[in-house]
């Protein structure tokens, strides 16, 4: 069986990963897709807008075989460690044979060489590097601009203005660290600008359909003279995203509307306020990403705390950007420290691979794993015992994430807790 690895988040699932899962088993000649996906909180630094369960089970009626976790630590991670974390997981299952992600450019030979010269980091890209931070810079901006001195191409360079090229490129430096034997293949991006936030056409952005959904960006803005988008009929909303996500998805959205999600930043705002109190800045420097920069400006506006999105905003300075300060604080929330995640990374990155569902048509997937990963596979958490110490402590802190996620669906929509060792695996 030929199986090509997916790495995703579906925040939420539309007909642009539609298109990935079925291109990329076309450009592969894979017999099925494995994906990887973030659990409950994305690389952005923030929740994601419904639970994991649920777009799990969107991917597998959209086609995916199985679908896997990405542990929390690599999940919100930078795009470094996300990509990092997600091919090392493809790489441990052992039977995927290669692995296909979107970019804007759809152009593997220029990736290639850019992850190549970031791997490598030659004499003339280092120094033109450090000259750019000097000057005040931001480290993507610094990047961008050594890459462009270092190969005196500025289109080349360019690529790095787009987030899927990043991520490509990230996947391809960790398949290159990890001297891994699948192979990759990209396709081209379909449809609206990753980061635009209103429905365009067949392919919009999942940042316009998690506007919609919060009723923040939508063409029924300008019908409603007055009113509210509280007040604002679900079903007008579904109707908009009838073109944008795909027909079993709709039915999902629907049925699990104020059930399960919408969930953002701000539903976390008095946990994080907890979280942040009694802390120190000393304290603060041992969670990922949290820089003493970072940890000073956080105590010291703390008091201008209203919400969680707001303080985010307050906290972004010129160095210091939005996705990092959304980041750091989701991992002081979580309590995901930087030398824990250091140990993990020192002693292999993965522990286990926690399977959160799959087809029954594509069940041999399951004994095909078994046999092939260098990781046990849990399809439920009892299984964990002959997991290591190191990895104990990973999940425990998967488990966390997860029911703390969990308890903010359960009390915003008054629903009953049902902690993550009572989850079952979806069967599709």
């Amino acid at each position: 069986m030929k199986i090509v690895g997916l790495i995703t988040e579906y925040n939420p699932f539309h007909n642009g990963h539609l298109y990935h899962i079925e291109e990329a088993k076309r450009v592969t000649g894979a017999d099925t897709v494995v994906v990887v996906m973030s659990g409950d909180y994305v690389q952005r630094g923030t929740p994601a807008v419904m639970p994991k369960r649920l777009r799990t089970e969107m991917a597998l009626k959209c086609g995916a075989g199985a679908v896997f976790e990405l542990p929390v630590c690599y999940a919100s991670g930078s795009a470094e460690f996300f990509a990092m974390g997600a091919v090392s997981l493809l790489d441990h299952l052992g039977a995927v044979d290669s692995i296909c992600f979107g970019s804007e450019s759809n152009d593997l030979e220029a990736l290639q060489e850019i992850a190549g010269i970031l791997l490598e980091e030659p004499d003339g890209y280092q120094e033109l590097l450090k000259e750019a931070l000097r000057s005040g810079q931001s480290y993507p901006s610094a990047r961008q601009k050594a890459l462009a001195g270092c190969t005196g191409n500025d289109a080349l360079a360019s690529l790095l203005d787009d987030p899927n090229n990043i991520l490509g490129i990230e996947y391809l430096k960790a398949l290159r660290k990890l001297n891994s034997s699948m192979v990759p293949y990209t396709i081209l991006r379909q449809g609206a600008h990753y980061h635009d936030k209103t429905l365009s056409g067949q392919y919009s952005s999942a940042s316009a359909i998690r506007s919609l959904l919060a009723y923040s960006s939508s063409s029924l803005r300008a019908d409603r003279s007055g009113g509210t988008f509280e007040d604002m009929p679900f079903s007008s909303v579904l109707g908009e995203l009838e073109e944008q996500v795909p027909a079993c998805c709709l039915e999902l959205l629907r049925d699990y509307h104020k059930v399960q999600y919408p969930v953002y930043q701000n539903d976390f705002s008095l946990i994080l306020k907890y979280k942040l109190l009694n802390k120190q800045p000393e304290d603060l420097t041992r969670y990922m990403d949290v820089s003493e920069e970072l940890a000073n400006r956080i105590c010291s506006q703390l008091n201008n705390f209203f919400n969680y999105k707001q303080f985010c905003d307050l906290l972004k300075t010129r160095e210091i950007t939005h996705s990092r300060v959304n980041r750091a604080l989701l991992h002081i929330m979580l309590g995901i420290k930087e030398k824990d995640v250091q140990e993990y990374i020192e002693n292999g990155r993965h522990f286990y691979a926690r399977l959160l569902g799959f087809r029954k048509d594509r069940s041999k997937l399951l004994s095909l794993f078994s046999e092939q990963s260098s990781i046990p596979v849990l399809t439920r958490l009892s299984e964990s015992s002959s997991i290591s110490a190191l990895g104990q402590q990973m999940l425990r802190n998967d488990i966390l994430a997860s029911n703390l996620y969990t308890s903010v669906v359960t009390d915003k929509f008054k629903t009953a807790f049902q902690n993550e060792y009572k989850q079952a695996v979806i069967k599709i």
